[in-house]
C-alpha cells in the first residue's frame, strides 16, 4: 500500500468524521449515527485486530464494501458512518501520527 493511498484514505476518514460531528445539532440522529459508528468500530476490531498499521487499515477500508452493507444495511449516512469509524479506529494503529 502506497503512502499516497494511505494519506488519501486518512483524508476521507477525517472528512467523514467532521461531517458526522455536524449532525450533533440533531440529538436523535446523532445518537443513531454514533451507535452505527460504534458497530463498525466493533467489526473493525474483529476483522483487523488490535495490532495493525495504517496501510493494513487502508486495505480493510478498500474491502469494506464487502461487509458494511451486511452490518448496516442501507443506512442513510453510510459513507459518513464508515469514514468516521475508520477515522476513530486509525488512532489505534501502531504507526498513527496526528
Amino acid at each position: 500500500m502506497s503512502a499516497v493511498a494511505v494519506e488519501h484514505a486518512r483524508q476521507q476518514w477525517e472528512e467523514g468524521h467532521r461531517r458526522l460531528q455536524s449532525y450533533s445539532v440533531d440529538p436523535a440522529l446523532n445518537l443513531q449515527l454514533h451507535s452505527e459508528v460504534s458497530a463498525v468500530v466493533d467489526e473493525l476490531n474483529r476483522r483487523v485486530g488490535q495490532t495493525f498499521t495504517l496501510a493494513e487499515l487502508t486495505q480493510a477500508y478498500n474491502e469494506a464494501d464487502r461487509w458494511i452493507y451486511d452490518l448496516l444495511g442501507a443506512a442513510r449516512h453510510l459513507t459518513i458512518i464508515q469514514d468516521s469509524a475508520f477515522h476513530l479506529y486509525a488512532r489505534r494503529a501502531i504507526d498513527y501520527a496526528p
